[in-house]
């Protein structure tokens, strides 16, 4: 297996998600991530006659990427967010065999200074994966102080939510805040000393505006409603995720798909004649080998979860 790789985007656990998704020559597949196209490209080149993957992004600039990439290949590049994935099938009038979501932040989105992702280089405060819409800025600049905070801790799981929304709230109302390293200040500033030496003070921060921006968890809701029932009997889905409320949500979806009779446990048989869906190739989640951490951080907090339609 070739590893494609590019200063767009490196894929995260590449020969793991392939492995996942088992493609058959002739195969229909849905990648409703493309990014740079990492996962894509190795997926789509192992198809033939009337093998076809249908690769959705609501990335402009990850579709211009995927489509020079990807080119020659049987695959058909959709400007759409995975949310619309049941849409995008029954259009073409088909069901997948295996349905790939990688949830990550491509690294293009993190390392163009002018996306505003991330808190290591001065940016306009914006963190739209769709280039549309309301930026990181407006909500910053717009939300009450307890909304803030509510997102901070809900989204971002940060323990001192409220001192930095009292912060951003303070800040704001000498100036606007603009920039990424703006808030980025404003969050060091508002939390103990001690905080600041775990890792980025920040992150948690940019992870819940990122997620409240781009409406992340709703958007996984809906597709996880939809990808299981979209795909043929003995397809899977396969998801990789990067922070705990994700994969959190994603778990629970594949356990209530794999479980069977709901009886309560005081009746002598089951009445119920539920049937599991699915049942999961691997019960707990993959994750980054020692050797791809090695050329690839970004793929430490990866958990790859896997779950097969019943026939």
């Amino acid at each position: 297996m070739t590893q494609q790789q590019s200063g767009y985007h490196l894929p995260v656990m590449l020969h793991e998600v392939i492995a996942d998704l088992k493609p058959r020559p002739d195969g229909i597949y849905l990648d409703g991530t493309v990014g740079g196209a990492g996962h894509a490209y190795e997926l789509a080149r192992q198809l033939s006659g009337k093998g076809h993957l249908y690769a959705l992004d609501q990335d402009p600039d990850a579709i211009a990427e995927a489509g020079r990439r990807l080119a020659g290949l049987p695959v058909t590049l959709i400007r759409r967010n995975f949310a619309d994935l049941k849409a995008v099938l029954d259009a073409e009038g088909v069901r997948a065999d295996g349905i790939l979501l990688d949830l990550g932040v491509s690294s293009h989105e993190l390392d163009d200074g002018s996306r505003g992702f991330s808190f290591h280089q001065d940016a306009p405060l914006d963190m739209r994966m769709s280039q549309e819409g309301m930026t990181a800025a407006d909500y910053v600049n717009t939300l009450s102080e307890a909304e803030l905070a509510d997102v901070l801790f809900r989204y971002g799981e940060e323990k001192y939510a409220r001192s930095i929304a009292a912060g951003i709230l303070r800040a704001r109302a000498q100036k606007p805040i603009e920039t990424t390293l703006e808030l980025a200040d404003i969050v060091r500033e508002n939390i103990p000393a001690k905080a600041r030496r775990d890792k980025h003070p920040a992150r948690k921060t940019f992870q819940a505006l990122r997620i409240l921006v781009n409406s992340e968890l709703d958007v996984l809701k809906i597709a996880l409603d939809q990808a299981f029932d979209a795909l043929n009997p003995g397809g899977r889905l396969v998801i990789l995720t990067f922070h705990s409320l994700e994969d959190r949500m994603v778990k629970q979806a594949f356990a209530e798909r794999c479980a069977g009779c709901i009886c309560p446990p005081e009746f002598p048989v089951c009445v119920c004649g539920r049937k599991p869906q699915g049942f999961l190739p691997h019960k707990k989640p993959l994750t980054a080998s020692a050797a791809e951490l090695a050329v690839n951080p970004r793929s430490r907090s990866a958990k790859l979860r896997c779950i097969e339609k019943a026939e």
